[in-house]
């Protein structure tokens, strides 16, 4: 193929190079039809009107604190924790090798490519398009309920300027099963006054559920109204989501190198803190040693699937969004293997440090299973760090600060980029929308919604929007987004696009999991979660009926989406037979590719003639084509 043969190494820090100006300067200049004006206004009009990072290192850094998040530092551990410590970790890191990283390439180079929002990207196959609507409300549906973990961070850190730290020691209406989270001589006293069959319990387990939360043990009557003090850290949260995005990339792209790289210096600290306390080790060595029979568990692969997604952002388009400010040439293959792999490697830093702590607290308690020393789910955010840190003898105060300051940056990092994909999805469509009058609509409305997740029933409705809104849609608009990819838009043409873009082959490793291993795993993996679908429980309460009906709704809506638009671009479609219009509805738009009209030109030339199919072709013959090329 030959094209303007974009080297990665002579990309510079403006994602421009030598070789593209000179294919630029070979094309003629001519001035751009109606028809062409028309699409360059839909889709964003010319390279330079598109709003672009300021610097490359700004879109690493958003993707960084995007993907590192509290997927990473909460998610993680406790999904290792329910699925055998250890055992996770094989499946974890297979799943990563044939999901998450195919697909987060995958999508930074259609963003890129196209210079398209979620949303407007499936002009590669308007019939689709319900892929990206139904992806932008379920990643709206996501950000009003970070939001409300961010509102219970600011609550731990407002609560951290205090001494002693208000969860460091038992308070009398807690009763006697309690014990002081603190060092202390009574502590010894306490255990030895309860029977075997007694429950141990943290001051700092109870200060979470009886003060932070003011948790109900079930919400048949209804959810109870908001705390006061987390709707003021709810505020703060939007607020600050607000600010950073109000000029868009400009000003987000500004506030990413702290997002992104603060988080690691308090992570490191708390890292060696850990490893320095006495039982840490065995907690480490559960964390890292695999329980073989787990590995067969098809619900810990699932599992792994899920996490993937949390962890990467990956089929949520937020890396779609981020992508599509980018300069055309921007080395986006770099850049994918720089964040998959710190992000794995930060998953097993905070996994470290929170078993870590989990062997230390397994210690003190006197038990060897670590695996029942505290419930998973946010409780080992809100639970098994702030014990570990109440035992610090030596300024306790500093390390919840920073803990839980950095806690913050990383809720409103990853928060940021759901928002941002949120108002990119809005704005694509209606232009004229200004970027503040947007971002300030969508904080408005999601701090109304976020309010239900602070009050005594929130972590109630928390769980359940967190199954049926997020890991349910994401996994069947993940399969559909990747099959019109991979195999409707096809694997070979998408090839083709990155050696245009990137002026690089691609490897037999990617087509082989974006044609086959990725859809197909996916497939099996959603096949099998409705095969042993359990009815949710929180707590070991089961849910209401109603609560059932709000969640399987939130799902519904989200997945009606594929067939709804599906229809609609049939219909919009030119056509005199039925057929016809089909056909046109899977193919991409006139307008598809880069938003540049020279570039676009050349595209479109070129792909003409290298996709022309061959005539007699068989099945199993176009099905190699589009898969080795």
């Amino acid at each position: 193929m030959k094209t303007s043969q974009r080297n990665p190494a002579f990309v510079g820090d403006d994602g421009n190079s030598t070789t593209s100006t000179l294919a630029m300067s070979s094309l003629p200049a001519e001035t751009p039809t109606e028809a062409e004006q028309e699409a360059d206004k839909s889709t964003g009009g010319r390279e330079g009107e598109r709003d672009t990072w300021g610097k490359g290192v700004e879109f690493l850094m958003s993707c960084i604190a995007m993907s590192v998040g509290l997927g990473n530092v909460w998610r993680f551990p406790f999904t290792a924790l329910d699925n055998g410590g250890g055992a996770f970790l094989i499946p974890y890191l297979i799943v990563l090798f044939l999901i998450g990283k195919p697909i987060y390439y995958l999508e930074m180079v259609i963003g890129q490519f196209s210079s398209r929002g979620s949303v407007k990207v499936f002009d590669l196959c308007p019939a689709m398009k319900g892929v990206g609507v139904g992806q932008a409300f379920q990643v709206f549906m996501l950000s009003t309920y970070y939001a409300s973990l961010v509102a219970i961070f600011c609550r731990y850190f407002v609560d951290s300027f205090h001494s002693p730290l208000p969860w460091a020691t038992c308070r009398d209406e807690w009763g006697e099963n309690c014990i002081n989270s603190a060092p202390s001589e009574t502590n010894d006293e306490q255990s030895g006054t309860l029977n075997n069959t007694d429950r141990i319990i943290s001051s700092s387990e109870l200060y979470y559920v009886k003060e932070v939360l003011r948790e109900k043990e079930q919400i048949v009557d209804g959810i109870g109204l908001p705390n006061w003090e987390l709707v003021i850290g709810l505020f703060v949260s939007w607020m600050c989501v607000f600010l950073i995005i109000r000029r868009g990339v400009k000003s987000s792209g500004k506030a990413s190198y702290f997002l992104a790289l603060f988080p690691y210096v308090i992570m490191g600290v708390l890292l060696v803190r850990a490893v320095t306390l006495p039982g840490s080790l065995d907690g480490i060595y559960y964390f890292i040693k695999p329980n073989w029979g787990k590995i067969l568990d098809p619900k810990v692969w699932y599992a792994a699937v899920t996490q993937c997604f949390y962890s990467l952002s990956v089929c949520f388009g937020n890396i779609i969004m981020y992508s599509s400010f980018n300069k055309f040439g921007h080395n986006v293959h770099r850049d994918a293997t720089i964040v998959t792999a710190l992000d794995t490697a930060t998953s097993l830093l905070a996994g470290f440090t929170i078993f870590g702590i989990l062997g230390h607290l397994a210690h003190e308690i006197g038990t060897e299973d670590i695996g029942k020393v505290v419930k998973g789910g946010a409780g080992l955010a809100f639970i098994s760090y702030p014990d570990a840190i109440a035992k610090f003898k030596q300024l306790p105060q500093i390390f919840s600060v920073l803990f839980f300051l950095m806690l913050f940056v990383l809720g409103i990092g990853s928060n940021i980029a759901m928002t941002s994909c949120t108002v990119t999805a809005i704005r694509d469509r209606f232009p004229n929308f200004k970027q503040w009058q947007c971002s300030l609509l969508i904080a408005v409305v999601s701090f109304g919604i976020g309010l239900i997740y602070i009050t005594p029933g929130g972590q109630y409705m928390l769980t359940l929007v967190d199954f049926f809104g997020a890991s349910m849609i994401a996994l069947v608009l993940g399969i559909a987004e990747l099959y019109t990819i991979g195999w409707i838009y096809g694997t070979d043409r998408l090839c083709k696009d990155i050696e245009f873009m990137l002026g690089r082959k691609v490897g037999l490793y990617w087509r082989l999991c974006w044609g086959v291993f990725t859809p197909l795993i996916m497939t099996i993996i959603l096949i099998y979660f409705y095969a042993t679908y359990e009815p949710l429980i929180y707590n070991n309460q089961p849910f209401p009926t109603w609560a059932y009906g709000v969640g399987w709704t939130i799902t519904a809506f989200g997945v009606m989406q594929l067939p709804l638009w599906m229809l609609v671009a049939i219909i919009r479609e030119p056509g005199n037979t039925l057929g016809e219009k089909i056909r046109g509805a899977f193919r991409p738009k006139k307008n598809w590719g880069p938003s540049d009209p020279l570039l676009r030109e050349q595209y479109n030339k070129q792909i003409e003639h290298e996709l022309m199919p061959k005539r007699g072709q068989g099945f199993w013959a176009s099905i190699k084509q589009n898969i080795f090329g």
